[in-house]
């Protein structure tokens, strides 16, 4: 059975990363990998991956790990949406595929529900659809009381929903030229040419049934659900300590915690699991790591500082600081003191900025958004949901209450007056304090 994975599009959304999110590393693994690994546990023993012109070589490094599967690259030269890539990879599509968005993670359950439900053989198309109790940023299926699918609605605005059933781009087609050929036909201004051509079909009487699937599911869109995707990894991890890391005696490491090669654990440091601890990294003296946070290699998690449910990049360094629900580039540098604020004191869900939109993340706990090679000087503070852009600065005692764009510095400008110091301590003063609270202690502890 053959996969295509949609690797040529371009996020949008997920400023301030702008690395692909597929790429992102999890367990010591990226996404991808993950998704080649549950693809052949599901039984798809060949893949078809879709490249653009800026990933294309790190997609061969990482399909190089699997010599045991056959895995051929295909070029989208322009992200110009999924009947595209699809047009591009045409060389390698015959027969029955299944089209996957390697953004979503899915369960390899969802590989089997659409192949048993394509032994039946009564539709051209499968589709899988699952349940939403609130607004979702996707497509919509509209479908009759067999399942089939009868509109599909991309993107609607909140209230406007045709149902309650999402499109979770995992579809099965027995003749993908078929969906090439109505898509060469569709005329739209979006990014919606494939899922037009689904709908067109739809009208000509071409069956697509969509099958339910209700395991689990975690779409990144948005930079905050990352912690979701990182939840999922971490629920299923069992406790494994690397052999060449070192832990000291006084730490206390709880519950399932994988901690790398070479990693450092000093005294009455405390690892709370589940929680990912990357090769190389040093947890400092009293520091604190808990709640499903996951922590890259090379990284310094200093004294006293506190990480609770984030996600953390490779190279980053903390000193004394407070970390809390947080997604976090690679090799940023925290000050002491400072503060990434988790929780609003009105206590409502944190929203955050795309673009000129502003999106409830519908979570009531999410700390900042902070991209690749950005450092906070000493006591700065992060208010909830902001986004720093890469290689940015924020100064010390800056208390940011706005996102911070690329490649910009914020600094705190206090105005001091300097004078001349004329107060002179009073000796006698200060030794008649001492003489009474030494006093008052021998009166206290007299027999």
């Amino acid at each position: 059975m053959k996969a295509v994975f949609l690797c040529g599009g371009i996020g949008k959304r997920m400023f301030p990363f702008t690395e692909d999110k597929f790429l992102f590393d999890f367990l010591g693994k990226t996404l991808l990998e993950h998704q080649i690994e549950i693809a052949r546990k599901a039984g798809i023993n060949h893949l078809v991956i879709i490249a653009n012109v800026a990933n294309i070589e790190q997609i061969r490094r990482i399909c190089g790990k699997y010599p045991n599967m056959k895995i051929d690259i295909a070029l989208q030269e322009r992200p110009l949406g999924i009947a595209d890539a699809l047009k591009c990879a045409a060389q390698y599509l015959d027969g029955m595929i299944v089209v996957v968005n390697p953004n979503d993670v899915i369960e390899p359950a969802a590989y089997t529900l659409l192949l048993q439900a394509a032994k039946d053989g009564k539709a051209g198309s499968y589709m899988l659809g699952y349940e939403v109790k609130e607004h979702f940023p996707g497509g919509y299926l509209a479908i009759d009381e067999d399942n089939f699918l009868k509109h599909i609605v991309e993107k609607p605005r909140p209230g406007e929903e045709p149902g309650n059933l999402v499109n979770i781009l995992a579809h099965l087609h027995r003749e993908v030229n078929r969906v090439l050929e109505y898509a060469g036909n569709v005329k739209t201004t979006r990014d919606d040419v494939y899922e037009c051509a689904l709908d067109a079909m739809c009208k000509d009487g071409h069956k697509i049934k969509i099958i339910p699937y209700a395991d689990f599911w975690a779409p990144i869109k948005y930079p905050w659900h990352i912690s979701n995707a990182v939840n999922y990894f971490l629920s299923s991890v069992q406790r494994n300590i690397a052999p060449s890391a070192s832990i000291s005696q006084s730490a206390i490491i709880e519950g399932n915690v994988i901690i790398g090669d070479k990693v450092r654990v000093f005294e009455n440091a405390v690892i709370r699991g589940p929680a990912y601890i990357g090769s190389n990294t040093i947890i400092g003296n009293n520091a604190l790591v808990r709640d499903h946070s996951h922590i890259g290699a090379d990284c310094v998690i200093g004294f006293s500082t506190e990480v609770k449910g984030s996600y953390i990049g490779d190279g980053c360094w903390f000193h004394s600081s407070y970390v809390g629900d947080s997604i976090i580039g690679r090799n940023c540098s925290f000050g002491a003191g400072t503060v990434l604020a988790n929780f609003r004191f009105d206590e409502q869900r944190v929203c955050v900025r795309i673009g000129n939109e502003l999106v409830n993340t519908g979570q009531d706990k999410l700390g900042a958004i902070i991209g690749d090679n950005c450092k906070t000087g000493i006591n700065a503070s992060v208010m909830p949901g902001l986004k720093i852009g890469p290689n940015s600065v924020v100064g010390s005692h800056v208390c940011l209450v706005k996102d911070l764009e690329p490649d910009k510095m914020v600094l705190a400008e206090p105005h001091y007056r300097t004078l001349p110091n004329r107060i002179t301590p009073d000796e006698d003063k200060k030794r008649e304090l001492k003489q009474k609270l030494a006093g008052d202690y021998y009166i206290d502890s007299a027999p």
